[in-house]
């Protein structure tokens, strides 16, 4: 049954490459077989060398093909639960987020990719904390923060574009990458996460309790690395956080001190 289902769940091209894959096993099970045989009975007679030959045929189809269409099957389906496990610990379990690791795994591996492919890359990254989250573990307990946590991932994922990358850091602390992104559309996403959450709907044990978050954000017009760019955009978080928190500082990388740039 286990088969079954899982050729039924194969697409045409997998189909394809099971058969191909049996063919040519079965195939070279034939010739390596043919071979042989020549070998050791071509010294008595034609007649003994057509049966061998024959053999040599018939044999290897019977055995090696199922065997190869099982061992494909198999492999295609080891293949699929490898990358389920490795997609599942590259999540957050509790926000279905991207977790630190693979989340600053992948940024480096986009920065790197492009610093190599253009002159001068772009984009932004944006470190999001939500503000006040200790009283709402110390008020309403831990499965609510969780409640929390989820919430304020949701609102986030539901104004990213599909390429940005979206990863919880730790705690409370989530990381956006906008891939390409401008310095006005970056700013512009970091301020629609804000509202977004500000709009969550949080009521635990039937009391409202508004949510909120800091955002720091660091765009780059040039080459850089994940380190680089996160401690820019964290200081811009810690900025927002002396400033009154629910709000947005944004820069560029690399940019002269200048007054902070508060959204609201």
């Amino acid at each position: 049954m286990g088969l079954l289902a899982t050729l039924r769940g194969m697409s045409n091209k997998g189909r394809w490459k099971l058969a191909s894959w049996t063919i040519i096993g079965t195939a070279g099970c034939v010739g390596v077989a043919i071979v042989i045989n020549v070998m050791f009975f071509r010294a008595y007679g034609e007649e003994v060398l057509i049966r061998a030959l024959l053999s040599a045929v018939v044999i290897p189809i019977i055995l090696a093909g199922p065997l190869f269409f099982y061992l494909t099957l198999k492999l295609r389906e080891l293949v699929i639960a490898n990358y389920k496990l490795a997609d599942a610990a590259a999540i957050d379990f509790l926000t279905k987020c991207l977790n630190r690791g693979a989340f600053s795994k992948r940024v480096e591996d986009w920065l790197t990719h492009r610093g190599d492919e253009s002159a001068s890359p772009s984009g932004a990254l944006l470190v999001i904390d939500a503000d006040h989250f200790k009283k709402i573990n110390d008020r309403f307990g831990h499965h609510e923060g969780d409640v929390a946590l989820k919430a304020i991932a949701d609102a986030i994922q539901s104004v990213v574009r599909k390429d940005d990358l979206v990863g919880r850091l730790g705690g409370e602390e989530f990381g956006v990458f906008l891939p390409g992104a401008t310095e006005r559309a970056a700013a512009s996403v970091a301020e629609r996460i804000r509202h977004a959450v500000s709009d969550v709907a949080f009521v635990p044990r039937s009391k409202e309790c508004r949510l909120s978050v800091s955002v720091g954000c660091a765009a780059f017009d040039r080459k850089t690395g994940f380190s680089e760019l996160f401690r820019v955009a964290d200081e811009r978080l810690y900025e927002a956080k002396n400033a009154g928190r629910n709000c947005v500082v944004f820069g560029a990388l690399g940019e002269a001190p200048q007054p902070i740039a508060l959204m609201h």
